[in-house]
């Protein structure tokens, strides 16, 4: 599997985003150990988010956090995932922006769940928007404009797997 193969050349931290990859609790709690033995800091949607007694199950039954991504799209979402997702992955392109985030950031802690700021494929402009939450999260994968050639912004960079925003006004972006 790929990730023993990524074990023999570095220690980082991993996570596994499963999107919603895994059928049944049995299999998911069976890789749920697999990747705590080698180190794998959680797991991104595991199952299917309309399995809500399973991911509860798993979430219970996990060596490591499970985060849930489709299955939490807005503020409203966040307070029925308590006990069934140890945390949850805030979208700005799925939760309609950065004054809903910090809200789902804000009630997820006071729910005492992780939190984690991610992204889809999207320009600096919208990665150095989320990256203005990190502050408020546990993990941020904040990498979507690395997957893009024809970024039309400067703004937030991953350096050594840290977010560095440039020190500008605003979200700390300009056109290139």
């Amino acid at each position: 599997m790929i990730i023993d193969t990524i074990r023999q050349v570095t220690d980082r931290p991993l996570c596994a985003d499963v999107n919603q990859g895994w059928k049944t609790r049995e299999e998911a709690l069976e890789m749920a150990h697999w990747l705590a033995e080698r180190n794998v800091s959680f797991l991104e949607q595991p199952m299917p988010k309309e399995q809500i007694d399973d991911n509860a199950w798993l979430t219970e039954n996990s060596p490591i956090p499970t985060i849930a991504d489709e299955g939490c799209q807005r503020l409203v979402d966040v307070p029925a995932l308590k006990g069934v997702y140890s945390g949850i992955n805030i979208k700005l392109m799925k939760c309609t922006g950065m004054r809903e985030a910090k809200r789902m950031a804000e009630l997820a802690h006071s729910l005492e769940m992780k939190v984690m700021i991610g992204c889809m494929t999207e320009t600096s402009c919208a990665i150095s928007a989320a990256a203005q939450l990190a502050p408020l999260s546990d993990w941020a994968d904040l990498d979507g404009a690395l997957l893009i050639g024809n970024d039309v912004y400067d703004g937030m960079t991953v350096v050594h797997g840290n977010c560095i925003l440039p020190d500008r006004p605003g979200i700390g972006i300009v056109k290139k």
